[in-house]
């Protein structure tokens, strides 16, 4: 029996790979397709299964491709309604793979359709679960997800949820192995734990989710508290989960078109397309094309794509660093993001040395930041999440979370220079981009972010930790 997580950190995503006298269960896998297949191969094995926990909503699964490479079925749980085919199974329905089990655990809460997969060993002992986004490592998938497809509420979905925890999940042994569908990052909880894997035992002991004296009410009300709004591509995945998708070496083959600084031009006056730099944040500040937005492949590079782009059907050109091109039209594809258009050949030296226009953002430095505090009414804004502002921020600091960065235009300064930072700088780099692209010029970036500006002994709130918030 082999059984492992492939997990991916820019998505705070676990797939999974499963093995048993040649047969492979692929579950919840990434758009791209082939490190499966490949893998299959070097087992000598053959791809029998691929498991669907829910339809996703912060990423394109590869299930539809995946089907079709390979002529495995895809298996949902009970509730699914797929335009495609697939199997539909009932709840507690077993599916063999070589000497193990795989048992349907119908789990409703996250969706209606969310479902959680038993392995069972050879010796019929139950040996882990596959949660999806029913229960993560310290939280459980937030039950509002699906609210727009019928006529349920979150609290319904959340009581939902608290059953099936509990009739489902709880009864399992402690030593049952957990493999979520997600980990710390994620939009689809809360609070997750950064560990990926972990015993159901441990859970039991410190998930608050999991609390064998909690009323169904009690779990209600802390499940549903303090839900943000979903980012805006999440519908837009689901449909796709749901009906299918372009296949992705199409979208690589459009993506990786290399165009020459002139054509370049052409196509984003011509098309409307979004110039997505994607570079690191320190080359953007030194130059980069005129209102282009920075979301650098080395941060949480899709998810911010998703939050602040949300139209999937969004036309984008790219420019990428030397030979990633491949690799931001990929990760763009895992969360729906079909239509790169092509990138800029050269990067951004070739739009230099072709005389191109181009813009700049000014930064200054920690130390710096302090001496202009100390000496005038320097306005600075935090777009860290509100959660970190509460926990420690500067004193004279205005909140403008990125999340929410169009809500809070009116409260920059028309004329002055004000300070913007983050944590580290990659936040901060992305509103800076965001306000220049609507034509608010007068920003420095501070270099550093929080950090830095701890570390210079600005002064800052006291510290208040963030799970008493």
């Amino acid at each position: 029996m082999k059984v492992e997580q492939i997990y991916t950190g820019c998505l705070a995503q676990g797939a999974y790979y499963i093995e048993s006298k040649g047969e492979v269960a692929i579950i919840d896998p990434l758009r791209e397709v082939k490190p499966y297949i490949e893998r299959a191969k070097q087992d000598n094995a053959k791809i029998k299964y691929i498991f669907e926990t829910h339809f996703h909503a912060d990423f394109v699964s590869g299930h539809v491709t995946l089907a079709k490479e390979t002529g495995a079925p895809i298996v949902y749980g009970p509730n699914a309604n797929p335009t495609f085919d697939a199997i539909i199974a009932e709840d507690n329905q077993e599916f063999k793979l070589g000497d193990l089990t795989i048992k349907v655990l119908h789990t409703p809460g996250h969706t209606m359709e969310s479902t959680t997969f038993l392995l069972i060993d050879e010796n019929g002992k139950d040996h882990a679960i596959f949660s999806g986004d029913t229960l993560f490592l310290g939280d459980v998938g937030r039950p509002d997800l699906a609210q727009k497809m019928g006529v349920l509420t979150e609290r319904d979905l959340a009581g939902f949820l608290y059953d099936s925890l509990r009739e489902k999940i709880m009864p399992l042994a402690d030593d049952v192995v957990v493999y979520p569908a997600h980990g710390a990052g994620s939009a689809c909880g809360k609070n997750m734990m950064k560990e990926t894997i972990d015993t159901l035992g441990n859970q039991k002991k410190m998930n608050y989710a999991l609390r064998a004296d909690m009323t169904k009410e009690e779990f209600i009300d802390e499940v549903t508290e303090g839900l943000l709004p979903p980012p805006q591509y999440f519908p837009l995945n689901v449909k796709l989960n749901k009906e299918g998708y372009e296949d992705i070496e199409q979208v690589l083959e459009r993506g990786t078109t290399a165009l020459s600084p002139k054509a370049f031009e052409t196509a984003a006056n011509e098309t409307g397309a979004i110039v997505l730099d994607v570079g690191h944040q320190d080359d953007y500040a030194k130059g980069h094309i005129p209102r282009s937005i920075f979301i650098g492949l080395d941060g949480s590079f899709a998810p911010w794509v998703g939050a602040l782009i949300a139209d999937v059907q969004q036309p984008i050109l790219l420019v990428t660093p030397n030979g990633m091109e491949e690799e931001a039209v990929t990760r763009l594809s895992r969360v729906g993001f079909d239509n790169t258009l092509g990138y800029l050949e050269g990067g951004f030296e070739a739009w230099k040395k072709a005389a191109m226009e181009y813009d700049t953002v000014s930064q200054i430095d920690a130390k710096g930041l302090k001496e202009k505090v100390a000496s005038e009414e320097a306005p600075v804004f935090d777009v860290r999440k509100e959660s970190e502002f509460l926990s420690e921020h500067m004193l004279v600091a205005n909140n403008t979370p990125l999340d929410y960065l169009n809500d809070h235009l009116a409260e920059f300064p028309d004329n002055e220079p004000f300070y913007v930072h983050c944590a580290g700088g990659y936040r901060s780099m992305i509103a800076s981009s965001i306000l220049k692209s609507r034509g608010i010029h007068n920003l420095i970036d501070v270099k550093g972010g929080f950090k830095a500006i701890k570390e210079a002994e600005i002064p800052v709130s006291e510290y208040v930790c963030p799970s008493t918030l």
